[in-house]
């Protein structure tokens, strides 16, 4: 569906695209994620022909999409982090106006407004004013407006930015019924965690360059994080603090009341040996195991490695 390469754009002397090459799936709900200043909105915005790259290719759909602004426009919804209403239009009216803007007039026109309009939760509030609509509403109203010339990708920077939890969530069951009717959507969030629950690909990226894309699961492995081990025991802090002190592959000790974390060099024999000796030594351990792998660690670890190279 999306197909990036060796994308280059500069500000001045500040590099924010630096060979930038990534691909999104079609039917895809697509995380891309990085540091504030990764270059995030510099590429969403030649995605959108509403930035001119120094260098380098945007395929859409098998299109080249920055040599066609007006088919690229034709294929993409996109919904910006500022989202602008017109206060003094009524909710359909706003849908209307875009709608036109796209060269779509008539009666069926505003028949698919109506049914964006409530697809979105937004029905029974046509004849309300936009200034009248909570933030959350006036959101969906904004996804609703982007979706009107039925785009092949839908883009979205920051969709639950300001929103209340309820409303995050709500959005969140929108995006999936969205592309479980087979739109595309790439999405942009510092709110890793919902990304991690609906997204089915993740792109990471930093200083302008692509660290690493997948699925959660994908990723981990090819990046080879070790998570730390939990230890939850019943009693005997001291005992257990001793006991792990005196092992030299434990690194990184942390307690929390009963609760031991620390990163382990050995193997999983060894690892397995480690619970033994515990329990053997008297130890009542309650729980032993890994971490969970999550985004928010593997974001921590590629960005930090990316720092530091």
């Amino acid at each position: 569906m999306l197909k990036i390469e060796k994308l280059v754009k500069n500000y001045g002397k500040c590099k924010a695209l630096n060979g930038l090459s990534m691909e999104v799936g079609e039917g895809e709900l697509f995380g891309f994620i990085g540091p504030n200043g990764a270059g995030k909105t510099t590429t969403i915005k030649i995605m959108t022909g509403l930035l001119r790259a120094d260098s380098g290719k945007v395929y859409l759909d098998g299109m080249d999409a920055l040599k066609d602004a007006d088919k690229l426009k034709q294929k993409i919804g996109y919904v910006p982090d500022f989202f602008g209403v017109y206060d003094n239009l009524k909710a359909i009216e706003y849908m209307e106006f875009y709608a036109s803007t796209y060269g779509l007039v008539g009666r069926e026109v505003t028949e698919r407004c109506y049914e964006l309009m409530e697809l979105m939760g937004l029905e029974g509030r046509g004849d309300v004013y936009v200034d009248e609509l909570s933030r959350g509403m006036q959101q969906r109203l904004c996804l609703a407006r982007a979706l009107i010339h039925k785009p092949d990708l839908l883009i979205l920077d920051e969709p639950s930015s300001g929103l209340d939890p309820r409303s995050r969530f709500e959005m969140k069951t929108i995006l999936k019924e969205l592309c479980r009717k087979g739109t595309t959507i790439l999405i942009s969030s510092h709110i890793l965690s919902e990304l991690a629950e609906m997204c089915s690909s993740i792109g990471i990226i930093n200083k302008g360059e692509l660290l690493q894309q997948g699925s959660i699961e994908e990723i981990v492995s090819a990046v080879n994080i070790s998570n730390p081990i939990l230890v939850r025991v019943c009693d005997d802090q001291k005992k257990t603090l001793n006991f792990l002190r005196s092992n030299d592959m434990i690194q990184s000790l942390a307690i929390d009341g009963q609760e031991f974390q620390f990163t382990f060099t050995g193997s999983a024999k060894e690892e397995a040996e480690l619970l033994h000796r515990m329990i053997s030594s008297g130890i009542r351990v309650l729980s032993f195991g890994r971490k969970r792998d999550n985004l928010e660690t593997i974001f921590m670890q590629l960005t930090k490695e990316g720092e530091e190279s």
